[in-house]
C-alpha cells in the first residue's frame, strides 16, 4: 500500500468534517469527480459539477449537506468543501524528503545554517542571512544584506536583489525577481531620460506565494511591501513603492504600477491594471481585464474592460458616459413633460 495513504477516519480526526461511511477506507490522492478511481477521495465546490456525483467511482467525496445524499459512496460533510480539499490536497502531497548541505558549486558568503539545503551554482551574497529549513534551489541568486526566513524555499533561478527581507514559509518560483530597480526616471527638457536611484526595499512578509516569472521592484525612496498571506500569480509586476495588504491574491499577467496602496483581503482577477498613486480599500474584488484609473473607496466586485480605440475618441466617449446619470434623468423629465403637453392638447 502507499505510504501516503490515509483513511477516511484519519482524515475527519485531522480535518474535522462529519463521515458518512466506511472510516477503513483508505485513499491516497485527490482526483475530479470524472477520473478518480476507488483509491482516490475526490470533492465538490462548483455546483456545475454536481450531475457528476452519482456516477462517479471515487472511493469517498467531499460535499456540502445538500449535495451528499447525491452520492453513491463515502462522503465527508463539510460547510466549507473547497477549503477542506485545499488542506487534504498538501496533506496527501509526496513527501518530499529534506536535504541539508550545500551543493559542491554553490558559493556561501552570508550566513547559512546547517539545516538548509543551497542548490548546484547557487550564490549568497555577503552579508546575506539564511533561517532555518530554507531551501535555495539551483542558479538563485541571493544578493548582499538580504534575508531569507526560516522554512522558506525558492526554486531554481529565483533572485533576490541586495538588502531585501522575506519572512517565514515564504515559496517563490522559478525566474521571480525580487528587488530589481523601479521604474524612475525624470524627463530632460530635451527630451532625454535620467534616472533616479531606487534606494529602498522589499520587504515581504510571512506565508507568501510569489509564481514564476513574478517581478517585484524595490522601492525608491521606502519600501515596497507585500504583506503577511499574500498570493502571487504567474508573470505578475509591482512596481516600486507599492504597499499590498495582508492576504491578498493576484492572477497572472496583473500589473501594479507603482506607489499604490492595496488594501487587506482585495483579490485582482487575470490581466487586470491599477495605475500608480491609487488606493484601494479592504475587500475590493477587481475583475479580469480591469483597468484601474482612480482610487476605490468601498469594499466590493469593481469591472471594466471597454474596447481600445483612438485616445481622444475614447476621453469623449468615456465623459460622455460619466454623464449617463444626468442623461437619464434629463429623459425622464422630458418625457414627463411631453406626456402633460400631450395630455393638455388632447
Amino acid at each position: 500500500m502507499n505510504e501516503a495513504a490515509r483513511t477516511l477516519k484519519e482524515i475527519v480526526d485531522m480535518f474535522g468534517g462529519e463521515l458518512r461511511g466506511d472510516g477503513a477506507i483508505h485513499v491516497e490522492s485527490i482526483a475530479s469527480l470524472k477520473e478518480a478511481t476507488p483509491r482516490q477521495i475526490s470533492f465538490l465546490a462548483n455546483p456545475k459539477y454536481r450531475n457528476q456525483l452519482p456516477t462517479t467511482k471515487a472511493a469517498a467525496v467531499i460535499v456540502d449537506e445538500q449535495s451528499a445524499a447525491d452520492c453513491p459512496g463515502a462522503v465527508i460533510v463539510t460547510p466549507h468543501p473547497y477549503m477542506y480539499f485545499a488542506r487534504l490536497s498538501r496533506w496527501l502531497a509526496p513527501r518530499r524528503p529534506m536535504r541539508s548541505g550545500r551543493h559542491p558549486t554553490a558559493i556561501v558568503e552570508g550566513l547559512v545554517p546547517e539545516s538548509a539545503q543551497v542548490g548546484p551554482y547557487a550564490w549568497i551574497g555577503p552579508g546575506a542571512r539564511v533561517g532555518e529549513d530554507v531551501v535555495i534551489g539551483p542558479y538563485c541568486h541571493v544578493g548582499e544584506e538580504s534575508y531569507i526566513g526560516d522554512d522558506c524555499r525558492l526554486y531554481a533561478n529565483v533572485t533576490v536583489y541586495h538588502n531585501c527581507h522575506i519572512g517565514k514559509r515564504a515559496l517563490i518560483h522559478a525566474g521571480a525577481v525580487i528587488g530589481a530597480d523601479g521604474f524612475g526616471f525624470a524627463r530632460h527638457p530635451q527630451g532625454q531620460w535620467e534616472k533616479i536611484a531606487q534606494n529602498g526595499r522589499v520587504v515581504i512578509g510571512d506565508d507568501v506565494e510569489i509564481g514564476a516569472n513574478t517581478c517585484i521592484d524595490r522601492g525608491a525612496i521606502g519600501d515596497t511591501v507585500i504583506g503577511d498571506g499574500v498570493k502571487l500569480d504567474n508573470l505578475i509586476q509591482v512596481g516600486h513603492n507599492v504597499h499590498v495588504g495582508e492576504h491578498c491574491a493576484f492572477a497572472g499577467c496583473v500589473g501594479v504600477a507603482g506607489s499604490s496602496i492595496i488594501g487587506d483581503r482585495c483579490t485582482i482577477a487575470g490581466g487586470a491594471v491599477v495605475l500608480g498613486h491609487l488606493t484601494l480599500a479592504a475587500d475590493v474584488n477587481v475583475s479580469a481585464a480591469t483597468l484601474v484609473t482612480k482610487p476605490i473607496g468601498e469594499a466590493g466586485v469593481y469591472t471594466g474592460a471597454p474596447p481600445f480605440m483612438p485616445h481622444g475618441e475614447w476621453l469623449r466617449n468615456f465623459s460622455h458616459l460619466r454623464q449617463l446619470d444626468a442623461m437619464a434623468d434629463r429623459i425622464r423629465r422630458l418625457e414627463k413633460q411631453l406626456e402633460e403637453m400631450t395630455e393638455k392638447g388632447s
